[in-house]
């Protein structure tokens, strides 16, 4: 056992370069500071005095932005390096989130929060390529699985100390705890302190492309970004439609469910907000260190797509539990399996589809694997309000069972069987 623990754990993260334990760090730091943000802006909207109509909309707009700016923003990281858009994205999405918090006026908050999912995609697209430079084929899943698994793992940690701050800025400032001021506050503190995350990133020392590469980034970016298209209509395109068909679905299987399934164990079990709370909270704990062992399962199964489909699979009967058994304990364990195994997933997929493109299309291929989730996730949660007023929770719950188990089916289709025999795509490392 100990043995296994070094060759499989231990020994890759020994194994990691001075840029990449930076590029940790950094996912830490904004998993832990900007918790506080996703645990109460909603929460200040609502006190603040805005409808739900127009906190839906809010909420809607960064997916938006996602769905039409992720290609162009996947050709400027391409062209401007992974460091800068890291720091670019990490700045001015930092600063379009005090806009939301600092007005009153519901345009600027829109564009404002449209604006947030603008930059937040840079810094997002750019991570996978990164990653790519920063690892070795030995690490490479490692690394990959730690990013996912650090940054929910932060979350949760930070989730709880947020959740002392209204009342600490209540004292402070001498107001109610749960005012649109203390959370104003807590919003204001979280993201200041969130921008620290770049630090780390201005300490790392990315790779200079190679002397080919240079040459394209020389020319100019409308050069390169014809050059990044003829490369996928020449070779890249049939392989990117089958990265993104399971993408495409199981994204919008997710966005017409998972969004409300706090409200599903509210109206279905009527459980209590505390336990709720506690029930959110242990997943985001199973998620990360599901993550973390995700690498190990792609070993034992022989690959990462294989695990990725197993993973998938055994998610899928979970989240059958969770709709069709009247058991609250039943449904709650069916819950915690299901988002560990289900997002144990994630992390192997993108590696995997990251060691198989050309370093020079990577922030275009993850750009377009973006777009494929964010479709589902710009229509899907209007579409499952309508649903829910009609029709109940049931159909979602088959509905997403279906297009998960399809999407399987694709990945199984596309590339368990041939997954040894695809090249991989050669990486420098950093």
């Amino acid at each position: 056992m100990l043995n296994n623990l070094n060759q499989h754990y231990l020994q890759p993260i020994r194994s990691f370069n001075r840029d990449a334990r930076l590029f940790l760090l950094m996912i830490v730091v904004d998993g832990v500071i900007f918790s506080g943000w996703q645990l109460f802006f909603n929460i200040y909207m609502l006190q603040n005095g805005f409808d739900r109509a127009f906190l839906g909309l809010v909420n809607s707009l960064p997916s938006l932005a996602g769905l039409f700016f992720s290609i162009p923003i996947g050709f400027l990281s391409d062209r401007i390096g992974r460091k800068a858009s890291l720091i670019i994205g990490l700045v001015t999405a930092s600063a379009f989130m005090l806009v939301q918090v600092s007005s009153q006026n519901t345009t600027i908050i829109a564009v404002a929060a449209f604006m947030t999912g603008v930059s937040s995609m840079l810094f997002i697209v750019s991570q996978a390529p990164l990653m790519m430079k920063l690892s070795t084929p030995e690490n490479r899943t490692m690394l990959f699985s730690l990013q996912f698994g650090l940054q929910t793992l932060a979350g949760a940690v930070g989730a709880v100390f947020a959740g002392q701050l209204p009342a600490l800025f209540g004292g402070l400032l001498q107001i109610a705890a749960d005012s649109a001021t203390a959370y104003r506050a807590v919003l204001i503190t979280s993201v200041v302190l969130g921008t620290m995350a770049v630090i780390p990133i201005w300490m790392m020392r990315e790779t200079r492309p190679a002397s080919g590469e240079a040459d394209a980034s020389a020319s100019g970016g409308a050069a390169r970004a014809r050059s990044a298209r003829e490369a996928l209509s020449r070779s890249l395109i049939p392989l990117v439609i089958k990265m993104n068909v399971p993408q495409l679905l199981i994204g919008f299987g997710a966005a017409v469910l998972i969004p409300y399934m706090n409200v599903f164990f509210k109206e279905r079990f009527a459980i209590s907000d505390a336990g709720l709370g506690l029930l959110f909270s242990l997943s985001s704990l199973l998620v990360g260190v599901g993550s973390i062992l995700a690498p190990r399962l792609s070993v034992i199964l022989g690959g990462k797509v294989k695990a990725v489909v197993v993973t998938q699979f055994a998610s899928l009967l979970f989240l059958l539990t969770i709709g069709f058994v009247p058991v609250v304990w039943i449904a709650a364990a069916g819950f915690l399996f299901r988002g560990a195994l289900m997002n144990m997933s994630s992390p192997l997929y993108s590696a995997f589809c990251m060691e198989h493109i050309p370093e020079k299309n990577q922030g275009f291929v993850n750009s377009i694997l973006a777009v494929s989730w964010n479709i589902g996730w710009a229509v899907g949660p209007y579409i499952s309000g309508i649903v829910q007023e009609r029709y109940g929770f049931t159909p979602l719950f088959i509905t997403t069972a279906t297009l998960y188990f399809i999407a399987i089916l694709f990945t199984w289709n596309f590339f368990v069987r041939n997954e040894s025999h695809l090249n991989v795509a050669a990486v420098e490392p950093a």
